[in-house]
């Protein structure tokens, strides 16, 4: 199992880090990365993930910030109406089923 860098710990602080399994998880460490990033984080990521499937989880997961996903589509060459976060249905908000 390829192991995560210590430095990385900060953001998985709501699950046991030392059992993060890296090749089941890829998807959930990306988004994470992605949206809450610093630059060590951020190099980490482009030597060792591929351009692809940063783009695959960018353009297929919700729960980006609007600011990540405007930054990382014009970095990964996206058209923003790819990314669901951005598309405008759900930048509307949630409505009341309760208007009370």
């Amino acid at each position: 199992m390829k192991k995560i860098p210590k430095f990385l710990k900060s953001y998985f602080w709501d699950i046991q880090f030392e059992k993060l399994d890296f090749k089941k998880r890829k998807t959930f460490i990306l988004k994470r990365i992605l949206n809450e990033g610093n630059d060590k984080a951020i190099a980490w990521m482009f030597k060792t993930f591929k351009r692809k499937e940063m783009r695959d989880v960018l353009s297929h997961f919700r729960g980006f910030s609007k600011r990540s996903a405007n930054y990382w589509a014009l970095i990964l060459g996206i058209p923003t109406e790819e990314v669901p976060c951005l598309r405008k249905h759900s930048l509307k908000g949630v409505k009341k089923l309760w208007p009370y």
